[in-house]
């Protein structure tokens, strides 16, 4: 008769989980209580209206409630529009390396040269799928950056094209390297 196996778990390995356990419970919980918690300094000690300011005395001298009310909100940040003189100069930056990146990689791929980018590939076989490649990349992160410009992120907005700016200056200058 054969006997299953059965994995045991050693007595020091169940404390060790009950107690990894207990710790991380215990370092999430704080976080959770902090996440309800109203700040102090948000609260209003003035009263909730004008009239109260000033109450009349009372008969029988008790003191009058003074409701803690929480101050405005600041005033959030003038939204700029979509085409501003940063976008222009962004988008136009993203547009000229672009349009170098095709230059380039349309010269390259004419003196018997390979297309390195997997996506850029797909298109390589014409200069018009080429164009179209190169074009659809300018039109989506334009794209993308108005997606987040509509839905407030407006730092996202502003640093798609960044990197788009970057990676094409890296291929521009790769391209430039092994003509």
């Amino acid at each position: 008769m054969t006997n299953p196996q059965i994995p045991v778990v050693s007595f020091l390995s169940a404390v060790l989980w009950r107690k990894a356990r207990i710790l991380l419970v215990m370092a999430l919980l704080p976080g959770m209580a902090f996440a309800q918690m109203v700040s102090v300094a948000t609260l209003n000690d003035g009263p909730l209206n004008p009239a109260a300011a000033n109450p009349a005395p009372t008969a029988s001298g008790a003191a009058v409630p003074s409701f803690l009310i929480a101050s405005a909100l600041p005033e959030a940040p003038n939204p700029h529009k979509f085409w501003d003189n940063e976008n222009r100069v962004l988008f136009a930056s993203v547009a000229v390396l672009s349009a170098a990146d095709f230059a380039l990689t349309r010269s390259i791929l004419q003196n018997g040269g390979k297309e390195l980018n997997p996506v850029t590939r797909l298109f390589s076989g014409s200069t018009a799928g080429l164009a179209a490649n190169f074009a659809g990349e300018t039109a989506g992160i334009i794209g993308i950056s108005y997606l987040f410009h509509k839905t407030g992120h407006h730092q996202l907005e502003r640093i798609t094209p960044m990197l788009n700016i970057g990676a094409s200056s890296l291929a521009v200058a790769y391209d430039l390297n092994h003509r």
